[in-house]
């Protein structure tokens, strides 16, 4: 798989564009400040659930990634299960590279 989007997730976060947490990512959504969120596949089916029903609910886009580890990793920090991305740029190439 083509790991370019683990540098513009890093990117993302070091531009302070990314909310991570399950709660403050429900929270960014239906605030509408989410604009993709990014959840590993190895979340509790319960979390997952939860997510994807907020993010259709709002029309948020969501994609799934391999693990929380990986998530963790590609923002500098422990194993992290979800991400929301705040801006519209990152969150465009973020699609592109993930689809």
């Amino acid at each position: 798989m083509n790991n370019q989007w683990l540098s513009i997730l890093g990117l993302a976060t070091r531009a302070r564009k990314t909310i991570t947490g399950e709660e403050l990512v429900i929270k960014e959504v239906r605030a509408g400040n989410a604009k993709l969120v990014l959840v590993a596949g190895d979340a509790s089916p319960n979390t997952m659930k939860k997510l994807h029903d907020k993010c259709t609910y709002y029309e948020v886009p969501i994609r799934t990634v391999e693990d929380r580890y990986e998530l963790g990793r590609a923002i500098g920090k422990d194993a992290r299960v979800s991400i929301a991305v705040t801006d519209e740029g990152f969150a465009k190439k973020l699609l592109t590279l993930l689809d």
